[in-house]
């Protein structure tokens, strides 16, 4: 006797659970987000997840990989021409699964699952001190447009010999003197 996935059953035979797995696959990748039970939330992350996984590889194998699930020629290429470009640098968790409360009729946990489809910002790697120190890089500091250094100075010696001595020259002038 085949060993049962884990979980419970969704409604019926593991050939109705596997249909109605792509099926909510395929609604979450035509709509970026379903309000459906937590329970089939959770049953479909990782199936989701899994068809991502293949779309980011982009190749023909995997296109067929994912068209064996889903049989929605159109929901593969929406799949494969937009949400994979938009999670390449993502590493994982491409699903968010946010609880809504519950349902009036039989009191089941409402949630909405989401495709995270923002940018991810890459993390930077801390160097530990202990083992190898990276060598420092000094950056130049921040270079401040140089105006000509000659051209002030010229000026500024032709205003002191027309202005009054300063005060260095009177120094040198009073020691002569002595």
């Amino acid at each position: 006797m085949p060993t049962p996935t884990k979980g419970a059953r969704l409604g019926g035979g593991p050939a109705h659970e596997r249909l109605m797995l792509a099926n909510l696959a395929a609604s979450l990748f035509t709509h970026k987000s379903i309000k459906t039970t937590e329970t089939r939330a959770k049953r479909l992350r990782p199936v989701a997840e899994r068809l991502i996984t293949f779309a980011k590889k982009g190749d023909l194998h995997a296109r067929r990989r994912v068209l064996a699930t889903i049989g929605d020629k159109t929901v593969v290429h929406e799949l494969f021409t937009e949400i994979a470009p938009q999670v390449a640098l993502r590493e994982g968790g491409y699903t968010r699964i946010t609880k809504l409360g519950f349902r009036k009729g039989d009191n089941a946990s409402m949630v909405q699952m989401e495709l995270v489809l923002e940018p991810v910002t890459p993390k930077v790697k801390k160097a530990k001190a202990s083992t190898k120190a990276a060598p420092v890089v000094e950056e130049p500091a921040a270079e401040v447009a140089e105006e000509p250094t000659e051209a002030p100075v010229a000026e500024e010696s032709a205003d002191e010999s027309t202005e009054a001595p300063s005060e260095a020259d009177a120094a040198v002038e009073a020691e002569e003197a002595k």
